[in-house]
C-alpha cells in the first residue's frame, strides 16, 4: 500500500527543479498531483515524465502573484480530482541583490510570489484541507545567514513564509491540518544559475555542507516531503526543517 494513496496534492512551481522533484515523489507514493506554473511547456514536460512512471497528473497554468489565477487554480484542481489533501507552496521569484541595488519592483515580485502567494493559497485551500490536510511551505537558509549582504530581501521573504507557517500550524492544527516548512538545498535550475553567476561564492558555500554534496530534487527533497505528508509524521506540525546535509543550524 502506497503511503499517499487516495491523496490529492497541489504543487506550485511543479514543472521543474525542487517542485518537480516533490511532484514525482508524491506521485510515486500514490498521490494524484496537480502541478501549477507560469510556463505551460515546462509543465507539460513534467506531466509526461510523471505519467511515464504511472502517475496521475493535472497541469494548471497559473501566476501565483495573481489572486484570481490562484483562485481559478484551486477550483480547477478540486473540480478535477474531487478534493485536495496536500498543498506545496514552492513557486517564488527570488529577489537577490544588495539593498541599494534592489528595485521596488523586484522586491514586490519576491513578496507577491512568496509570502503573499503562500498566505493566499493556504486560505484558499483551507476549506478543502480540513480534517486531513498537509501544507508544506518552502523557505531558505538565506534567512539564517550571519552575513546577509546581498540576501536581505530574499531572506526577508523566506522568513515571512516561516512565520506564516507557524501561525497556520497553531491556528489550524485543531482542524486536522498540519503545516510545516522545509529549507531545501538541491540541484535545481535556480541553484545552477546561482552557481554559474557566482562560482567562487558557491564553491565556498558548498564547502560548508557537512555531507559534502548538494541534495537531489526528488531523492533528497521530494521523498522527505512524501514522508512528511504521510501518517508516519502525523504528529509533526509547525516545524522548520532544513534539508541541506547539515549546512544550516536553526538552533
Amino acid at each position: 500500500m502506497k503511503r499517499l494513496a487516495g491523496k490529492v496534492a497541489l504543487i506550485t512551481g511543479g514543472g521543474k527543479g525542487v517542485g518537480k522533484g516533490i511532484a514525482l515523489a508524491l506521485a510515486a507514493e500514490g498521490a494524484r498531483v496537480a502541478i501549477a506554473g507560469r510556463t505551460l511547456e515546462t509543465l507539460e514536460d513534467a506531466r509526461r515524465e510523471i505519467e511515464a512512471r504511472g502517475g496521475d497528473v493535472l497541469t494548471v497554468q497559473c501566476d501565483v502573484k495573481d489572486p484570481d489565477s490562484l483562485r481559478q487554480c484551486v477550483d480547477k484542481v478540486v473540480g478535477h480530482f474531487g478534493g485536495l489533501n496536500i498543498l506545496v507552496n514552492n513557486a517564488h521569484q527570488v529577489p537577490l541583490g544588495t539593498l541599494n541595488q534592489m528595485s521596488d519592483q523586484i522586491f514586490d515580485d519576491g513578496w507577491a510570489s512568496g509570502p503573499q502567494a503562500t498566505f493566499r493559497l493556504m486560505k484558499l485551500c483551507y476549506p478543502h484541507l480540513k480534517g486531513d490536510g498537509n501544507i508544506i511551505n518552502l523557505a531558505s537558509a538565506a534567512g539564517r545567514r550571519w552575513d546577509s549582504t546581498g540576501y536581505g530581501c530574499y531572506g526577508a521573504t523566506k522568513e515571512a513564509i516561516r512565520q506564516l507557517t507557524r501561525a497556520a500550524a497553531c491556528e489550524w492544527g485543531a482542524d486536522g491540518i498540519r503545516t510545516n516548512v522545509i529549507l531545501p538545498l538541491a540541484e535545481s535550475e535556480g541553484l545552477k544559475g546561482w552557481t554559474a553567476a557566482r562560482p567562487a561564492e558557491a564553491a565556498a558555500y558548498f564547502a560548508t555542507i557537512p555531507m559534502r554534496r548538494v541534495g537531489e530534487c526528488e531523492g533528497d527533497i521530494g521523498r522527505f516531503v512524501a514522508t512528511l505528508c504521510s501518517d508516519d509524521c502525523r504528529y509533526v506540525n509547525g516545524q522548520s526543517i532544513a534539508l541541506d546535509g547539515g549546512q544550516a543550524f536553526l538552533g
